[in-house]
């Protein structure tokens, strides 16, 4: 028995070694995957807050507001030897806040930086950043805190060495502040908040003092305007003095109770904590005046575009006013969250893609409202127009926000987007000046020459003694001779108001223009593709002679006016035609042309 134990010994302990040598493997293994996966240190939080220079200004008002002068000497930079001197540290801080309430100002806490990194777009050097000053009658002391911790190290911000030895060089021995002279004792030694309570009713009353004066200088500089400027009591005047009184008496009103309050000393901790109050005001105060400017600004172009006959500029007019009003109060809200402390930059970048996903959803929208602006600040047409947009004709019935209607000559509506109709060829036939007057005759080939010299004299001393017709020379020439006729183009332009007007003259000018060619013995050729069954009627030998003794008698007298007609006869030509025609019902009174 014992013998069969020793020879199955040694495969006990081999047994043995591999147990142990794996239980050892495993612990390795687990624990190198604790490593990996080990995070790293966190930095421990300050327990004074002076990670930022926000909190180093926030934890140091805190401690002076409780009276704890030796926590707030931790927020300076100092010297070992008075680090050591718990009495030396806790002149310092009184000190500082003895400075502070008579002539000190802190930055409010929302616009003191926020980060570890402090403010890196000021002309400061990295990690000081500038919190406040005090000020009196030698000399300015400039406050900043200054981050004592280097890149290895997590931030720690302290009011600098260099600040700590400009409060301790100034000299205070003596000074008391205008209310520690006037308050008396049970006001300064009862206290809210740590605060004397007469600190507080004095910060009401100025309150008070502060408005009904601004309310008094506002009246003073409006009696003042109403004098100086001539305007003032016109429409436009009264409505920028309206704009314009409400925020200025409200940044008045901030103004001076600064003043007051910083001049008679009340404490920093409760300017410190009204500062947010003042710079918020300061903030609706300004988005007041926008929205009044704009108010302004809108009626005044409504007005004025009313005044114009343009309509439709009115609905574009109130669009972007609304549009204004809006961004105003999302700037003003944005401006007011960031102020109290809010972050808002999440909310931002939330918004922004909000934003970049409606303006995508809403593409053809935005394209209707930028063509409808274009529209309206080009003017290629307005309401009332006869235009031709594509292959489209007809009258402009209105022009809005996001289409613009046309009413053709078959009396229907045809709508069409402003983003289409800005991109495409618009002609505007209500903004002619002139109407082309054009005509082509084809006379009868048995037209002698001095028939067609006739012709070209007559012609052209009628259009130069129309007055309808336009100064510029009027354009009557011997084209060609085809197959079939001769060919007279004129080109002449008719100055008249509307297009119905230039279609009377016309038709005068067609009128007179066939006298001439029935005096002068030919007629108008038919073309040859129509077959004429007619008797033909035999031109008058009469006639001809008659234009043929006329031509003579032009060229005798060196009178032919051809190829250009003399000057002279021209001024004698204009305006020799009555028009309208005797006979012809006119509805000018005075029996002017009306064109």
């Amino acid at each position: 028995m014992i013998l069969r134990a020793k020879r199955f010994l040694p495969y006990l302990l081999l047994l043995l070694t591999l147990v142990l040598s794996a239980n050892k493997v495993s612990a390795q293994l687990l624990g190198s995957a604790k490593t990996t996966t080990e995070e790293p240190a966190k930095i421990p939080e300050d327990s004074l807050g002076r990670r930022t220079p926000q909190g180093t200004v926030n934890g140091f008002i805190k401690a002076i507001g409780e009276q704890n002068y030796l926590r707030a000497s931790q927020y300076f930079v100092l010297s070992k030897r008075s680090y050591r001197k718990t009495a030396e540290r806790i002149r310092i801080a009184k000190t500082f806040q003895q400075l502070l309430d008579q002539g000190g100002n802190l930055s409010p806490s929302s616009i003191i930086s926020n980060k570890e990194t402090g403010r890196t777009d000021d002309d400061l050097a990295t990690g000081v950043d500038l919190v406040g000053n005090i000020s009196d009658n030698k000399t300015t002391i400039q406050l900043y805190v200054e981050n004592q911790a280097d890149d290895s190290q997590p931030a720690v911000w302290l009011f600098s060495a260099e600040t700590v030895e400009a409060i301790l060089s100034a000299d205070i021995t003596g000074e008391k502040t205008f209310l520690d002279r006037v308050l008396p004792k049970a006001l300064k030694e009862r206290k809210i908040g740590n605060v004397p309570i007469g600190h507080w009713a004095v910060v009401v009353l100025m309150t008070i003092v502060s408005y009904l004066l601004s309310r008094l200088l506002i009246f003073a500089i409006g009696f003042v305007i109403q004098k100086v400027w001539k305007k003032a009591d016109t429409e436009k005047g009264t409505a920028i003095i309206n704009a314009l009184s409400l925020p200025v008496h409200m940044y008045l009103t901030v103004i001076l109770f600064v003043a007051f309050t910083q001049r008679m000393g009340i404490s920093i901790v409760v300017r410190q904590r009204f500062s947010i109050i003042i710079i918020t005001i300061g903030i609706v105060a300004f988005l007041i005046l926008l929205w009044r400017m704009t108010d302004f600004v809108s009626m005044y172009a409504r007005s004025r575009m009313s005044r114009r006959g343009r309509i439709s500029a009115i609905s574009a007019i109130l669009f972007l006013s609304r549009t204004t009003k809006a961004a105003i109060v999302f700037i003003g809200i944005i401006a007011i969250l960031g102020i109290i402390g809010v972050d808002v930059t999440a909310g931002l970048a939330a918004l922004g893609i909000g934003g970049i996903a409606l303006a995508l959803g809403a593409q053809k929208t935005i394209e209707n409202f930028v063509g409808s602006v274009s529209l309206i600040a080009d003017q290629p047409l307005r309401v009332g127009d006869y235009c031709r947009v594509d292959d489209i004709k007809g009258t402009v019935e209105s022009i809005g926000m996001r289409s613009t209607t046309l009413r053709t000559s078959a009396r229907t509506i045809v709508t069409i987007p402003n983003g289409q109709l800005s991109a495409s060829k618009i002609e505007n036939f209500a903004h002619r000046d002139r109407f082309i007057f054009n005509p082509i005759f084809s006379f009868r080939m048995e037209t002698t020459p001095d028939q067609m010299r006739y012709l070209l004299v007559e012609l052209r001393t009628l259009l130069y003694s129309h007055p309808a017709v336009l100064n510029s020379p009027p354009v009557v020439r011997f084209t060609g001779i085809t197959a079939d006729a001769l060919k007279v183009e004129i080109t002449a332009y008719i100055e008249a108001v509307t297009f119905e007007i230039s279609q009377e003259v016309q038709e005068d000018l067609l009128l007179r223009m066939m006298d001439i060619i029935e005096a002068s013995g030919t007629s108008l050729a038919y073309p040859s593709q129509t077959l004429y069954m007619a008797r033909d009627t035999r031109l008058s030998d009469e006639k001809s002679a008659a234009v043929s003794e006329t031509v003579k008698k032009w060229k005798e007298n060196n009178e032919l006016q051809l190829p250009k007609f003399d000057p002279k006869r021209v001024e004698e030509l204009k305006g020799s035609i009555k028009y309208p025609d005797d006979g012809s019902y006119n509805p000018s009174p005075d029996g002017k042309l009306n064109l």
